[in-house]
C-alpha cells in the first residue's frame, strides 16, 4: 500500500522508469507475501492449525493471488512492459508467442489482428496466467525465454501445492 501513491504519482508524471521499478519491487513484496502464506499454512497441515472451511477459503484465496501476480509478471517483464509495448513498431522481442502474432498478413511486423500494431495487453497475460494455474500449462500461448519458462515453473508448482495440498487436504477433512 505504502508504493501505491508513488506508482500512481510517476505514472501520471511520465516517469515510466521510476514506475516501472516500483511496481517491480510492489509485485516482489506481492509474491513474497504469497509464498510465504502459503509455506505458513502447509507447515499447519500436519498440525491441523486451519479449519477446513478456513483452509478452503485461504487455497481459494491463494488460487486467486497467484493467478493475479503472475498476470502482473508477465505483463510487465515482456518485451520491457507495457510502455516499451506500446512505442514499438515492428517485431516484438516477446518472451511469448500469442496466437495473433501469427495471423496472415501479420507476418511482416511480427504482430496481430485487425490492425498491424497488435500488441498484448494485460487481459492476454491473465488469460495466460489463469491458464497456466488452471492446466499447469500455456495452452494456446508458446513460452520461448527461459526466463519466462522459469516463471511459469514457478507458478505452476504454486498452483499445485495450493490445489493438491491445501485445497485436497481441506476438502478431505470435511
Amino acid at each position: 500500500m505504502a508504493l501505491l501513491f508513488p506508482i500512481v504519482f510517476s505514472h501520471r508524471r511520465g516517469h515510466y522508469q521510476l514506475n516501472y521499478l516500483l511496481t517491480l519491487i510492489a509485485n516482489a513484496v506481492i509474491t513474497v507475501a504469497m509464498i510465504s502464506s502459503l509455506i505458513f499454512l502447509l507447515e499447519g497441515l500436519p498440525s491441523h492449525r486451519e479449519a477446513p472451511a478456513a483452509l478452503l477459503r485461504a487455497a481459494g484465496s491463494l488460487w486467486v493471488t497467484n493467478v493475479l501476480v503472475f498476470a502482473l509478471w508477465y505483463w510487465r517483464l515482456d518485451a520491457g512492459g507495457p510502455h516499451e509495448r506500446d512505442r514499438h513498431v515492428g517485431r516484438l522481442n516477446s518472451s511469448f508467442l500469442f496466437p495473433q502474432m501469427l495471423k496472415p498478413g501479420n507476418q511482416d511486423r511480427g504482430i496481430g489482428p485487425e490492425s498491424s500494431s497488435w500488441a498484448p495487453h494485460f487481459v492476454d497475460y491473465l488469460f495466460l496466467a489463469f491458464n497456466t494455474s488452471t492446466a499447469f500449462s500455456p495452452t494456446d500461448t508458446a513460452v520461448l525465454s527461459r526466463s519466462a519458462k522459469l516463471g511459469m515453473m514457478t507458478q505452476c508448482l504454486i498452483s499445485l501445492a495450493i490445489v493438491v495440498l491445501l485445497a485436497a487436504r481441506g476438502v478431505g477433512i470435511l
